[in-house]
Parts: structure tokens; sequence; C-alpha cells
């Protein structure tokens, strides 16, 4: 019953997460009174009110804020800055329609909160309203059966009658309480005085500011009283969103919540996503952002088919289209970490799909290299055989090479030892991490042959700046979105080679970026004569961006041309959609002799 009140708080509040401090038109006399140090009970009152507002403002390197005005227009980039601060107003849930129905899942939901409203509890703290109004169907064609949208409420006035006793969080960890986590004792920098269980706590934020002496970002805080508190798995924290920064200056408020076990527990139901759902409705519903939807359905795939997702954890868009096809074809997922393998393997199985198989494989090396060795079959699955990985589509070769294998493998058995004392130093550091602690073996994989998927999905690791919620952006610079750019192309020249003429390849960011988005379209269809861009269904998004940049250096960034612009969607996070910033191009493949 508590996972399931939990699940309900989760998805029904996502609007909860900022006080609204009553407006005074004597606020900047009260500014100027304290400046003058000449304090009064009403200014204290006022800057109690400021300082628990949440109002952030997002500090980008001055390049790349230069940069983004002149691809989007000042007024427009003001707009997404500050939509990149707050998380969307809906949770919006992908259905598993191999187990359940979008019909079935919302009755579920209904009855999860009929059951709690008749214990008596409040879901979210604020004013009753209709809840079957804030459940309801997606309505985008194509979309209607597998997403469900449930609205948040929101937001709610926090009355702050006397200045409360305040926990000081690092800024990732803050970023990750908007998004869904609470605050654990490793994500707390500072704490007032005499923090007890069953406290309520005002919780602030530590956000980077320039630096005085204009060596970049800095100013650590130095008041309040360091936090030790219960050691926690850290697999648990990691699961639920947190992850632990440095703090620095700026204060603005994050939450109010209640001191419970180590643990500060929201009071005001701020969160917005749960990534696990354990027991609740486990295997038929998954949260995901309506970009990461619309990409699975823009590839189409077919029943049948052989499928690659290049970059594919955690599992989502994998899972996404294992579904679409009705689990009926070959779905590869591949990853370089042995970790995230696991955790596609593991989401797979709890959502029932059997044609997904996972590898550990690093995308910049997803083309098999042949040597010159008589193997000229697809390397597309492995086996092990007394501890030595072979693929098993190629079993003869494999059994053939098997002892120099096991040669090569006793020459780097010192190096590798050294490795595994330093993976273990780090081990003992940083914790376990996720997944570590379960264990489990992975599929290696060498690469696979040219032309041999159908369909190819390459969602590139990018600079993320389209996902939020988000307090700080000065850490990208130029040169780091550059990087960027570089990494996807050479990702993308794989994914060419991999899939067959006539096949499909899909591409999409998280980022607002346009050299990580039209830029790398333009890099596509000039370099590749035999690509052309085809529409999307369905298409929710917005059109691309159409000229190019020119930079203090003189690099001319080129972006898309007139009539290319309608066939990407680019999901803009200040739109009324209230989406991540995301980009999609979709490619078909003609003869590559031509």
């Amino acid at each position: 019953m508590k996972r399931r009140r939990d699940l309900v708080r989760t998805l029904s509040c996502l609007r909860c997460f900022f006080s609204l401090p009553k407006k005074n038109p004597n606020t900047t006399k009260r500014k100027r009174a304290m400046e003058d140090s000449s304090s009064s009970s009403s200014s204290s009152s006022s800057s109690s009110s400021e300082r628990y507002c949440y109002n952030p403002i997002l500090r980008w390197n001055p390049q790349v804020e230069d940069y983004f005005i002149k691809a989007y227009g000042s007024d427009h980039f003001s707009r997404i800055s500050k939509a990149l601060t707050r998380p969307s107003c809906y949770s919006c849930i992908r259905v598993n329609t191999l187990k359940s129905t979008s019909d079935a899942v919302i009755q579920k939901l209904l009855t999860i909160i009929k059951e709690e409203e008749e214990e008596g509890g409040n879901v979210d703290g604020s004013e009753s309203e209709s809840e079957i109004g804030r459940i309801s169907k997606c309505q985008f064609p194509g979309l209607e059966d597998y997403v469900v949208f449930f609205r948040g409420s929101g937001p709610h006035v926090i009355d702050y009658a006397r200045p409360p006793k305040e926990i000081i969080v690092s800024r990732k960890c803050a970023e990750a309480v908007l998004r869904g986590a609470q605050v654990y004792v490793p994500g707390v920098i500072a704490c007032s005085a005499h923090v007890e269980k069953g406290d309520v706590v005002a919780v602030s934020v530590g956000v980077e500011q320039p630096a005085l002496d204009g060596g970049g970002w800095g100013i650590g805080i130095t008041r309040g009283t360091i936090l030790l508190g219960l050691k926690t798995d850290p697999y648990y924290f990691e699961r639920n969103g947190l992850y632990i920064g440095q703090g620095k200056a700026m204060m603005s408020r994050a939450g109010m919540f209640r001191v419970l076990e180590g643990i500060a527990v929201d009071m005001s139901n701020r969160v917005y996503k749960l990534p696990s759902f354990h027991d609740v409705l486990e295997g038929e519903i998954f949260l995901q952002n309506l970009p990461s939807i619309v990409t699975a359905h823009a590839l189409d795939p077919q029943k049948g088919e052989r499928i690659l997702d290049m970059c594919a954890a955690p599992g989502g868009k994998t899972t996404a289209i294992a579904m679409l096809m009705k689990d009926e074809g070959e779905v590869v997922a591949v990853d370089r970490s042995h970790n995230k393998v696991l955790v596609i393997q593991k989401l797979a199985a709890e959502m029932g799909l059997n044609c997904i198989t996972a590898f550990k494989l690093d995308a910049l090396k997803a083309v098999w290299q042949r040597n010159d060795s008589n193997i000229t079959t697809d390397l597309c699955c492995s086996e092990e055989i007394d501890g030595v990985t072979i693929q098993s589509s190629d079993l003869l070769g494999s059994l053939v090479d098997r002892n120099s294998s096991i040669i090569m493998e006793g020459m780097s058995a010192e190096k590798s030892g050294k490795e595994s004392g330093r993976k273990n130093i780090r081990r003992i550091r940083n914790g376990s991490g996720r997944n570590q602690c379960n264990g489990g073996r992975v599929q290696n994989s060498k690469g696979f042959s040219p032309n041999s998927f159908d369909r190819v999905l390459l969602d590139a690791p990018c600079s993320a700046l389209g996902l939020r919620p988000r307090l700080f952006a000065g850490e990208d610079t130029i040169e780091s979105l550059r990087n960027h750019a570089k990494y996807q192309r050479r990702m993308f020249d794989q994914a060419v080679q991999l899939a067959r003429p006539g096949g499909i390849i899909v591409y999409s960011t998280c980022t607002i970026n346009p050299g990580e988005n039209e830029a790398l379209v333009r890099y596509a269809l000039d370099r590749y004569t035999f690509l052309s861009l085809v529409p999307q269904h369905p298409r929710i998004g917005g059109p691309g961006l159409v000229g190019h940049c020119e930079f203090p250096d003189g690099y001319i960034e080129e972006w898309l041309r007139p009539g290319e612009e309608e066939l990407v969607q680019r999901f803009d996070p200040s739109s009324p959609l209230d989406t991540i910033g995301f980009f999609i191009a979709k490619f078909i493949v003609g003869p590559k002799d031509a």
C-alpha cells in the first residue's frame, strides 16, 4: 500500500515545486533599508519570503549564451532558459500494450487514488479536484493507445510564518529533487544546528556563481553545520535520481521537507517523476519523456525486422521499439557500460520482452573490422566456453582461435590485475555503484557486419542541455559543445555503415544545441549523398533551425537549408507542449553504390 501511495504522490504533484512570495510594493524600499543596516521586523519578513522563493536564473558561459542568442534570438532564448529551470507540469506514462491497455492503466491509477482518499489522506495537500480530469489519454494521432498523461497541480503557496530550520543541498541533488527524488544525507552540504528527526526544514540549494576575481565559478558556502548521517545503499541513491555534487554560493529554495531517519522527506509533494515502480504496475507502465516516445514511433519498427539501438541505456527507447514490433523480430541494444547493459536486460525482463538482446559494445566500434582470418559471418551475439567469450554465430572459427585467445588473455593478466586493483580502490571510495551489488554477466560483441540492420536508432550522447529542471549551465563551453558534435559524427558514421540500403536511420538528442542537431543533419546530407530526410510520424515537435552561425574564430557552422526544417522535429522546452528540449531527424538510406 505504501508503494502505491508513493506512486500516486509522485504522479499527482508535478507543479508543486516552488512557493509564490506575496507581492509587496515596499520590497524595494525594504531592500534599501537592509542595505543601510536599518533592519525592521517587516523587512525581516520580506527578506525571509525572498530567500525561500524559487526563482532561479540560469548562469551560462558567456560565449555559449551569445551563441544561443544568435540561434534563437534574445527573447526566445530567455524563455527557454526560464523553462529549463522547472520540470514539466505532467508525467508521461508509456503503456506496455503487450501486457495492458491505456484504459486499464487509467482505471488502476484511479483505484489507487480512491483507496488513498478512503484512508483519509489528501494526495498532494491541495484542494480536492477531479482526478479523472487529471488522468487522460494522449490525444496526439498515433499515440492514443500507448501514452497516458497525469497532470500535476500547483504551484502551491508555502507559509513561512517564521524562518524554519534549513538544509543546504548540492545543486545536483536539488535538480534531482525537482525531478522526483528525496533528499538523502549524502546530498546535504550543511544544515542548521539541531536538525532532528521529525523537524520540518526548508531545503535550499547552493548554486555556482561567477568568482569575484573572474577566475571561473566559485565562492563556496561557509555557513551552516556539516551533517553526518546514516550510511545507506548507494544503489538506492542513484536509482532515485540522486547525484552528489559540490554546492556553491547563491541560495535558492528547493522545497519544504520533514526529516525522517536521516532522510528529508518532501512535505509539499513537489516531486514529478519516479524511476522505479517496484510492485506498482510493474511491467505495465514506464515513465518516459514524450519526445523519447515519439522517437521510437518515428523509427517505425516493423515485425520481423532487425533493429539496432546504438546507445541503448537505460532501455526506454529499446523497450518501446520492441513493444511496437509486438515482440516479433530482433532488437539489438548496445552500450559500452557493463552495468548499463544489466539495466537494459532487467527492464526488458520486467516488461516481458523477449526479442531484445543486449551487448556490451562501444558505439564507436559498432562496425566489425574484418582482419586476415577467414571469419566472414556477422558477429552479433556471444557465448562463453571455458570462461572465454566467443561469438555464437561463428563458433567454429572462434574455437580454432580459442587457444590463442587464452594465451593473449594470460599475457594481459598482470595488466588486468593492476586495473582491477585500481577499480577496487575506486569502488571503495565511491561506493559499489548501480547494479554492481547485484552482479550479473553481460555478453560482449566485437561489432556487426555492414548493411546488417533494417533500422538503426542513434540516440547520441550529448550535452543534455534540453533536460529539465536545470539550475546551472556554466560548465559547457563552445569547445565542449564542438567536441560533443565531433563525437556524434563519428557515431553517425558507424550507423550509416550498419544500415542496409533501403533502411532507416533515426538520430536524436536531448539538447537545445544546434551544433549537435541541425549541424549533424547538414554533415550527414553533405557527406552521404545517398541519405535523404523523410517525414516523421507522429509529428508533434516544431521545425528545425535554418541558416548558419559564424564564430569569432572564423568557424562557420552550417544548419538546415530552406525546405528541410519541416522534415525534422525540434521540441522547445518553452513551448506549450511543455517537454524537455529534444531533436529528432529521420533518414532513409538509398543505394550506397550510387
